[in-house]
């Protein structure tokens, strides 16, 4: 599967490990701050914490503000290795201090500050500006999340940014931080995510604070509420993810409103110089730089939109719901941004929507009308671009009403080969999901047994969270003949299975199984953390009989209701 980071290639001529902080600061490479503009409203040291609207230019400097008592809870064994980074280093220091929000650690070439950007707020493609303070729209953006290194490493250029490293001029009045509990469940989501094959953002590290605790809603124990129901103190944490960019669908929509509105004499300037930015740092290798510009932004807006079906068919695979997935989190680079208000599904539920705020409109199953609502915007910010070449704005109109063509191909070649099937079968897919539903079978086990091709539904009854009727057998027996006769005409049938727990998990993101790392961890404690990074570094493999007793289970009855677990707010 595609790797984010293949579409950028670098000359690195650094050694192949940096074990000490002055090599890892060696690697720094600015390349968003040298090609786009800052606020000119902007301090000159980052010095810029409190709300204010930001009307023009690509970024703001901002110093984040330290952790204090910052103690180690996990970093990426994984990432630091493809980063030609030592472990050692994520106790070392001076890069502890960098990463828990201390740039005063910096030095040349590496700055004493990071940098948050803006972007435009869209829901469904409708364009808001409501909740912006100002009531301009010029108050969105990095409320608590910002860059502190771009660099290349190991011939890869990817950018660091720190979430909850303190309030910006986006933060809209709030403080900037994150809790640990938020904090935990994003750092496991993307080690999970990459080793599902999912493109992704990345984990570095996570640290948290023995000195601050932030004061957030939250559910109190045993809660049945719907909405928190109680204030918490919170361990502050930051972590540190990590990607080839963080350029947003919302940010050149952000411009392209700028432009549209003539909102100041180099708002179109602006427009290009973003499209043009991401172009190079995110999909250079795809496309020749020397074809005219308004060539380039066509094949842009062409690879985007196949790198946005296949990503939203790779999370109804692997039953990932984005929760929220406005233009502001979707990444224009193709991959998996944030992990805010997420959930995978567990019982199967094509409503399934873990976000208190989210609605129907954010559910599993709606996931590619949401991704067509992003990709609506995206090309209109485009079209704008491109105004007075007609030519090239049918082109790129003829891209977005193939939107709905694409996505359905994305998502037949997915329930193709999760069930191993020759061609997609409409009839098939459609009778299976019904019975899923029927039978209140958990996604995830359940496809996984039917990789097992079995020849009797008895074999399936694990995945089922009621005990099953007789009719309800008997209309999986007759449709699981139908299946294996299609897929017996594949051949080999060990071979058959193998591919399909090759698509198909053995184990799902559980979180009443995740919650209890994350409070661990708030007592010190960071060996459940650990012990998910190792289950979810290989999700395809049949975990050990150990393990499989605590994380190969259904939902336990009293989980299906509780506050924080079946269900969750946004407050991290």
């Amino acid at each position: 599967m595609l790797s984010i980071a293949s579409a950028d290639r670098w000359s690195d001529p650094m050694p192949t490990t940096a074990t000490t902080f002055e090599e890892f600061r060696q690697r720094v490479d600015y390349s968003l701050l040298q090609a786009l503009k800052p606020d000119p409203e902007a301090t000159s040291d980052g010095n810029d914490h409190r709300p204010r609207p930001v009307f023009s230019g690509h970024w703001v400097p901002v110093r984040p503000t330290p952790i204090p008592e910052p103690k180690y809870v996990a970093h990426s064994f994984i990432l630091f290795a493809e980063l030609g980074i030592s472990d050692d280093l994520a106790h070392n220091s001076d890069f502890t201090r960098l990463f828990s929000g201390d740039a005063s650690v910096a030095a040349e070439p590496m700055h004493s500050w990071g940098w948050a950007t803006g972007y435009a707020l869209s829901i469904y493609g409708t364009e808001y500006i409501q909740q912006c303070p100002f009531g301009t729209g010029n108050g969105y953006g990095d409320g608590r999340a910002m860059s502190i290194v771009e660099g290349v490493f190991e011939g890869q250029r990817w950018e660091m940014q720190l979430k909850g490293g303190g309030p910006t001029p986006y933060c809209r009045g709030a403080d900037g931080r994150a809790v640990l509990r938020s904090s935990v469940r994003e750092f496991l989501a993307q080690e999970f995510m990459h080793a599902l094959g999912v493109p992704t953002s990345r984990s570095l590290t996570l640290y948290r604070s023995e000195a601050e605790t932030v004061r957030r809603p939250w559910y109190s124990d045993h809660s049945r509420s719907f909405d928190p129901d109680v204030m918490v103190d919170n361990q502050a944490a930051i972590s540190t993810r990590v990607a080839p960019s963080f350029l947003r669908v919302g940010q050149i929509e952000l411009f392209a409103r700028r432009a549209r509105d003539n909102a100041h004499p180099n708002a179109h300037d602006e427009l290009r110089l973003i499209v043009q930015h991401l172009i190079d740092r995110n999909y250079r290798a795809e496309i020749d730089a020397t074809l005219p510009f308004h060539q380039q932004v066509l094949e842009l807006a062409r690879l985007f939109r196949g790198r946005l079906t296949a990503l939203v068919a790779n999370w109804m695979r692997v039953g990932y719901c984005q929760g929220n997935f406005n233009s502001d989190n979707c990444a224009a680079g193709g991959y998996t941004l944030d992990y805010g208000p997420f959930g995978f599904c567990e019982l199967f539920d094509p409503r399934f929507q873990p976000w208190t705020g989210g609605g129907a409109h954010f559910s599993f199953f709606n996931q590619p009308a949401a991704a067509e609502a992003n990709y609506r915007m995206f090309w209109r910010s485009l079209r704008t671009l491109l105004e007075g070449d007609d030519a090239a704005q049918r082109e790129l109109d003829q891209l977005n009403e193939g939107f709905a063509v694409a996505m359905q191909q994305q998502l037949e070649a997915m329930w193709a080969s999760k069930l191993a099937l020759p061609a997609y079968d409409e009839t098939l897919v459609t009778e299976l999901l019904q019975l899923l539903v029927a039978a209140k079978a958990d996604y995830t086990k359940a496809f996984r047994l039917l990789s097992t091709i079995p020849d009797h539904v008895a074999e399936l009854h694990p995945s089922f969270y009621l005990p099953s009727s007789e009719d309800l057998d008997q209309r999986w027996q007759t449709w699981l003949q139908r299946w294996r006769e299609r897929i017996t005409a594949n051949g080999d049938l060990e071979e058959t299975s193998a591919a399909m727990r090759r698509v198909n998990p053995a184990i799902t993101w559980r979180e009443w199984l995740i919650a209890p790392a994350y409070q661990q961890a708030e007592q010190g404690d960071n060996s459940l953390v650990l012990e998910l990074q190792t289950l979810f570094s290989s999700p395809y493999s049949a975990p050990s009989t150990e393990l499989a007793a605590r994380y190969d289970q259904l939902r336990p009855q009293q989980f299906f209701s509780a506050g924080g677990i079946a269900h969750y707010s946004c407050s991290s």
